[in-house]
C-alpha cells in the first residue's frame, strides 16, 4: 500500500531536514535500493526521525532488521547526536549478537558518519552501507515505517512532556508494531511470528 499525501509531506520535510546535514559517504552502497533479504541479520537499515511535544523535540533513531521488518534497535532522546544513533546500534548488537557480516544501511547524516558509529560497526564485524545524498528512494523502507509511527502515535495527539511521547513510541513499537500488526510482506504474520517461524525452520534443517 502507498503512503498517503499527508505522510508523504511528513517523510520529504525529515528528508529534506536530514539531508541538509549530509555529507561524503564513508561507506559504499551495499545495499542498491534492494530492502529484500532471505534470511534474518542479513540486512539492516538504520535512520532518525523527530516529533515535537512541549518540551521540545523528541528524536528516534530505530534499526529494522529487511527479512522481518523487526526493529531490532533503537534509541530516543533529546538531542541527534551520534551517541543517539550508537545506543541504538549497541541495542541491536545486544539483542542480536554479532552476526558476521551483516550491512547496516544508513544516509549520509553526521550520526552515521561519526567515528564512533563507524567504529561500534567494524568492532561487531558489521558492515556499513550508506546511499545517495538527497534521495529519498535510498531508504524508502525506512521512511515507510516512520510514516507508520506518524499516522498511529506522532499525530494522534499533542504530547506535553517527551517522557510521555518516548513510553508511547516505545509501547507501540513493542506492543502493536512487533506483536499486532500483520503484514503482506511477511504472509500475513507480525514480525515476531515470522522471525519465530523462521527460527523454527532454521534449527529443524
Amino acid at each position: 500500500m502507498g503512503l498517503t499525501m499527508g505522510q508523504r509531506k511528513a517523510v520529504t520535510k525529515v528528508i529534506a531536514t536530514r539531508y541538509r546535514r549530509a555529507g561524503p559517504a564513508v561507506h559504499d552502497d551495499h545495499v542498491n535500493r534492494d530492502f529484500t533479504a532471505d534470511a534474518v541479520n542479513v540486512k539492516r537499515l538504520v535512520d532518525i526521525t523527530e516529533h515535537w511535544t512541549l518540551e521540545g523535540k523528541v528524536y528516534l533513531c530505530a534499526i529494522k532488521d529487511c527479512a522481518s521488518t523487526r526493529i531490532v534497535g533503537y534509541a530516543i532522546g533529546s538531542r541527534m547526536t551520534s551517541e543517539l544513533a550508537v545506543s541504538a546500534l549497541r541495542m541491536a548488537i545486544i539483542l542480536r549478537g554479532r552476526p558476521a557480516g551483516t550491512i547496516v544501511h544508513s544516509d549520509r547524516g553526521g550520526q552515521f558518519r561519526s567515528k564512533k558509529f563507524i567504529m561500534v560497526l567494524r568492532n561487531n564485524g558489521l558492515i556499513g552501507s550508506m546511499g545517495r545524498v538527497a534521495s529519498a528512494g535510498d531508504n524508502a523502507a525506512m521512511e515507510s515505517f516512520f510514516a507508520l509511527l506518524q499516522k498511529n502515535v506522532l499525530n494522534r495527539r499533542q504530547w506535553v512532556t517527551r517522557e510521555e511521547l518516548r513510553l508511547a513510541i516505545v509501547t507501540w513499537i513493542e506492543r502493536t508494531y512487533h506483536r499486532r500488526r500483520r503484514q503482506r510482506a511477511l504472509g500475513k504474520l507480525t514480525p515476531i511470528e515470522f522471525e519465530t517461524i523462521y527460527t523454527q525452520t532454521a534449527l529443524a534443517a
